[in-house]
């Protein structure tokens, strides 16, 4: 896996609908110095346009790239922006930095690596079909200790995977979780249903910096099993974790959502570790079987193929956390 990026990773643009880039990810020790200088710079721009001038974001939405809550869509105009905008709503400036610098969350770890390979500027991107592997260096390449990276939904994941494997559903966050939480320059092997699967995986990977797997594979997992071991996991909802924990028996409940989330509620009891620290903090998760949850699924089944791939027992609760909180399991 090579490490070429197309993605900005030091300071951001200004302007993005509803907020502004984040400021401290070129030094953390110049983040209270950038906000000041963002701050100005937003207002700058919006003294030289009128109110119906079309803004353009520096980048695609859904990223960490953001220090406060962009609101997306498909356009927007620098009157709206004046309206709703962070940095031009907030007319005290050291109230701004304040609140944009006590918003800031973790980010992934891969953009620590792109700053200097954009400096580098981008080669030619081959998205041409990666090897081919079977299934017995597929296993082999998981007894190794490579990412063997599953393309499938998380439903079908939990359903039936290859032991050792990872489960990452392709979306719209896909690449965002692979390259937080790889080893940067460990090996990777997709897995997919499709060649359409592996290549929209590609194209994705690609703007982060991963230039090439090194090998896909296509398939059911027992077509790719081989000699190799199938495993599954239950599938829950907060309703299902509720009955259990009313039924009186040792249920371990682990929230993998960012910190930020965690201190807006919680479910009382419940373990925390974070999906983007998980790998690192193994040691502090519990031995028991894991209900393991985040905000609506996605992140959790991430972290359960995680441990699954550790040897912990896990159940996916693949629901949203309002659930929790409407039965009662959260505080409101």
């Amino acid at each position: 896996m090579s490490a070429r990026a197309t993605a900005p990773a030091t300071g951001k643009g200004s302007l993005l609908y509803g907020s502004v880039g984040r400021t401290d990810l070129v030094d953390p020790a110049r983040t209270e110095e950038l906000t000041r200088a963002q701050f100005h710079s937003a207002r700058r721009l919006s003294e030289l346009t009128v109110a119906t001038d079309s803004v353009y974001p520096t980048h695609g939405f859904g990223s960490f790239c953001s220090s406060g809550a962009a609101t997306g869509g498909a356009t927007s105009t620098m009157g709206e922006e004046r309206r709703r905008n962070d940095a031009l709503t907030e007319n005290d400036e050291d109230a701004f930095v304040a609140r944009l610098v006590a918003g800031l969350t973790a980010y992934p770890r891969y953009y620590a690596h792109l700053g200097a390979r954009n400096r580098q500027g981008p080669g030619p991107a081959d998205l041409s079909p990666p090897e081919h592997v079977d299934a017995a260096e597929l296993r082999k390449r998981i007894d190794a200790g490579e990412w063997v990276v599953d393309l499938r939904d998380r439903i079908a994941y939990a359903a039936e995977h290859l032991g050792g494997s990872v489960g990452i559903a392709l979306g719209e966050q896909f690449s965002t979780y692979l390259g937080w939480l790889i080893p940067w320059g460990t090996p990777l092997t997709l897995v997919g249903e499709t060649s359409q699967q592996v290549a929209d995986a590609q194209r994705q990977l690609v703007r982060i910096g991963i230039d090439r797997p090194d090998g896909a594979a296509l398939g059911t997992p027992a077509e790719l099993a081989g000699s190799g071991e199938l495993r599954r996991y239950p599938v829950a909802s907060f309703e299902d974790l509720l009955t259990a924990r009313t039924d009186g028996s040792g249920v371990v409940v682990l929230d993998v959502r960012h910190d930020d989330e965690r201190a807006a509620g919680a479910i009382p009891g419940s373990a925390h570790v974070p999906l983007h620290s998980l790998l690192e903090r193994f040691d502090e998760v519990p031995g028991a079987t894991l209900w393991v949850h985040c905000a609506s699924g996605y992140r959790a089944s991430i972290a359960a193929s995680l441990l699954d791939r550790a040897g912990h027992d896990v159940v996916l609760i693949d629901d949203e956390y309002d659930k929790a909180v409407e039965i009662g399991l959260a505080p409101a």
